[in-house]
């Protein structure tokens, strides 16, 4: 695999995490520079984030029992997996993971829901660059 996958692979999975990071902006990079198809690298960052989103699943499954009621955890509470599909948006989505994550959801369920919403993100986001 090309560095500039395995360098969009690691920004895209530490950008799903309580860590910072700009995984557009490698993705855009990646595009742009021609490292790489726009299918392939749509799909390394999509399993990045997931994994990525998935560690702060696990991370939620740690937690105390006993935690305060948050607006993440009602809207998930609510939805269910569904909610995960907005794994994506800055912020709220690694507390709607972490949230999944406590309140014991399905696994395979919400690693379908936030792939979904990840693939989603970045395939909108490869065909807006490429119309550039």
């Amino acid at each position: 695999m090309d560095l500039s996958l395995w360098a969009l692979f690691l920004s895209a999975f530490v950008s799903a995490t309580v860590l910072p990071g700009n995984s557009e902006i490698v993705l855009a990079a990646v595009l742009k520079g021609g490292g790489a198809s726009a299918v392939a690298a749509v799909g390394v960052a999509t399993v990045g984030n997931t994994l990525g989103g998935m560690t702060t699943y696990g991370i939620g499954r740690l937690l105390p029992s006993r935690l305060p009621e948050g607006t993440a955890l009602a809207r998930v509470r609510r939805f269910g997996p569904a909610a995960l599909l907005l794994s994506w948006v800055p912020f709220v989505g690694d507390a709607l993971c972490a949230a999944a994550g406590w309140l014991k959801l399905p696994v395979v369920a919400c690693t379908a829901a936030m792939a979904a919403g990840k693939l989603a993100r970045y395939a909108v986001l490869a065909h807006a660059l490429a119309l550039l």
